[in-house]
């Protein structure tokens, strides 16, 4: 048992480190005002999602706290609906492991976690819009940008978590992939 806790503890954190880090060094970075488009910057917390539920929450909240000291206020809130749909994938795969075994499968719940991720993202957006932090634009922009805008982003980096895992679930004994490995026996 200990030594499950503090493997889960030191993969939160090499995935916290990562999630601060990535933003902060990747070339591929587009922000158009409330939205911020930074390739693989959620690939931390979907690999956390192959863990567990409370490392997924842990990366999500880490990596929240990360872009409170380095982005604007409305960044760091849309950082922190992350805990959201990092919580809900974790807890899915956690029960139904065999999402990792087939690709198909993986898609239809990276479309879900997509959907979930690009709502809270735009409702906190939106919240902040209604209060008058920040400027007003138009509703159909907001949607665009954040609502397509960040399902598109969410996919792009749920692909690229499902494919790094895929090479290290198994080596690195991340449970969802232990788990999946024990229903092909």
């Amino acid at each position: 048992m200990k030594k499950n806790s503090v493997q889960r503890l030191t993969y939160s954190a090499i995935l916290i480190a990562l999630g601060i880090l990535i933003p902060m060094i990747m070339p591929v970075r587009l922000v158009l005002g409330p939205a911020t488009y930074t390739l693989a910057s959620h690939v931390p917390i979907f690999l956390s999602m192959f863990i567990s539920p409370g490392v997924a929450v842990l990366v999500a909240l880490g990596t929240a706290f990360g872009f409170f000291m380095t982005s604007p206020f409305i960044v760091a809130l849309r950082a922190l609906s992350h805990v959201v749909f990092a919580f809900l994938g974790a807890w899915y795969l956690e029960k139904h492991p065999s999402v990792v075994l087939n690709q198909k499968h993986f898609l239809g719940f990276n479309i879900t976690i997509g959907l979930i991720h690009a709502f809270f993202e735009t409702v906190v957006v939106l919240a902040f819009m209604l209060t008058g932090q920040i400027d007003k634009m138009a509703l159909g922009t907001l949607v665009l940008m954040l609502g397509v805008g960040g399902f598109v982003h969410s996919m792009v980096d749920g692909f690229l978590a499902y494919t790094i895992s895929q090479q290290i679930g198994y080596r690195f004994k991340f449970p969802v992939f232990l788990e999946a490995k024990k229903l092909t026996k």
